[in-house]
């Protein structure tokens, strides 16, 4: 089974859902292999998150980039595991047969505010994700064509370049997000992966070219605390997979080998992004640009690579959206198919990224705000809550550190990230 990236909610409907009542699958997918398990940890992992790194580096300087990209790919794995050992504990209970989410799990453990603090996290980590998605696209389309157009001063008709291509896709953006179920949007997940790995592996290459033959760019190895956020928000968002952590585990056939396979496949994941953050900030120094794609310059092969990204980004937006409509359907509309519901989100999402310039700052806004707090304070507090009779002093500790650190970063982090979005330096 291949997974679409970053959440899943609590709505694997049944008929008449109610805020009661964990929502179950309608039917047991086959089990995973270990293989099948390791790739479909990263595809719920790896997205468009990864073309920031470079310009983090820039910001965090490479040491610190490098060890924030680790630090929060162990917290992630190990807040994964929490996930998974507290829905084990509550299933012992007998009482809960099948936890099918994490929205499910938070309403066993703090019944409707559970649900509803995960449900509002995933809404807006989500509707995050494609804003940054629509920023990326319009910017890009600017850069490829603004070099050939009409309009060197960069609008047309009074808009900006920026606003023409958001609102150019928004009519297409309506057709596709009116599709009700993800079944037929399930092939544009495996083209989407297909083009991120595509286009990371000719980033790469192409920045071990350009670092070889050009002169030898000064590199920052460390950058300030408000620096350190930054990369923070960034590390966190390309990381961002929580949601996803359940399913894995329920589909995957040797459930006792599950940690381990989810550590490599996280390490790997490491590594690779370890890689292409620092080659782009080796290859392009000072002069890396929010979006890595656009410092390769014009050509066919660059100009190839940044359009087949905003392909990929543009068929994703339904994807990264259905977990939202999930939601929202399920709260309002009784889990009924509400069209009208899914366009007033798109026009919001759109407004939105309208207002947002950089692509890398909106990615640290989504980080810190909504994905620390989803991907590290919710999962520690319901295995402190749920384990806390048989734990230790220390077990306690740690699950309340990082509650307690993880909302120090998060309200730090977005006063941060929106002081850098608005123009003042921190």
């Amino acid at each position: 089974m291949t997974f679409s990236k970053e959440a899943s909610t609590s709505s694997h409907q049944i008929t008449v859902p109610l805020e009661s009542t964990p929502l179950l699958p309608k039917s047991l997918p086959p089990l995973s292999s270990n293989p099948k398990t390791f790739a479909n940890v990263f595809i719920a992992i790896v997205g468009a998150g990864v073309l920031g790194l470079p310009y983090t580096f820039k910001r965090t300087g490479w040491i610190l980039g490098l060890l924030t990209l680790s630090a929060v790919a162990f917290l992630t794995y190990h807040c994964m595991m929490l996930l998974v050992h507290t829905r084990k504990k509550l299933e012992q209970f007998g009482k809960f047969t099948k936890i099918s989410s994490f929205g499910d799990l938070g309403f066993i453990v703090c019944g409707p505010i559970g649900r509803f603090s995960v449900d509002v996290m995933i809404v807006l980590s989500q509707a995050g994700f494609c804003v940054s998605y629509l920023i990326f696209i319009a910017n890009t389309l600017t850069y490829v064509f603004n070099y050939s157009t009409k309009f060197p001063s960069g609008n047309f008709l009074g808009m900006s370049l920026k606003a023409v291509y958001i609102w150019g896709c928004f009519p297409f953006q309506l057709g596709l997000n009116s599709i009700p179920t993800l079944t037929h949007l399930a092939p544009l997940s495996i083209f989407a992966d297909v083009v991120d790995l595509g286009a990371m592996g000719v980033v790469m290459v192409k920045d071990v070219m350009i670092f070889l033959q050009r002169e030898r760019p000064v590199l920052q190895a460390f950058g300030g605390f408000s620096e350190f956020l930054y990369g923070l928000g960034v590390s966190v968002y390309a990381f961002e997979g929580i949601g996803m952590a359940l399913p894995l585990e329920s589909e995957t056939k040797h459930k006792k080998k599950f940690g381990k396979i989810l550590g490599l496949s996280m390490g790997f994941i490491s590594l690779m992004y370890g890689g292409f953050g620092a080659l782009g900030y080796f290859a392009f120094g000072e002069e890396t640009k929010d979006i890595i794609t656009t410092n390769l310059g014009q050509g066919l092969l660059s100009n190839l690579v940044q359009l087949g990204l905003c392909v990929n980004l543009f068929f994703t937006f339904p994807l990264m959206m259905n977990p939202v409509y999930e939601v929202m359907e399920r709260r309002f509309c009784k889990s009924r198919y509400c069209v009208w519901m899914r366009w007033v989100v798109v026009l919001g999402v759109s407004l939105v990224a309208l207002l947002v310039p950089n692509f890398a700052d909106f990615l640290s806004l989504v980080g810190s705000s909504v994905c620390i707090v989803l991907g590290f304070v919710l999962p520690s507090l319901f295995h402190l809550m749920v384990h806390k009779e048989e734990m230790g002093w220390s077990g306690m500790a740690l699950d309340g550190a990082i509650v307690v650190l993880g909302l120090f970063l998060a309200v730090s982090g977005t006063w941060s990230s929106l002081l850098e979005i608005f123009g003042t330096k921190v």
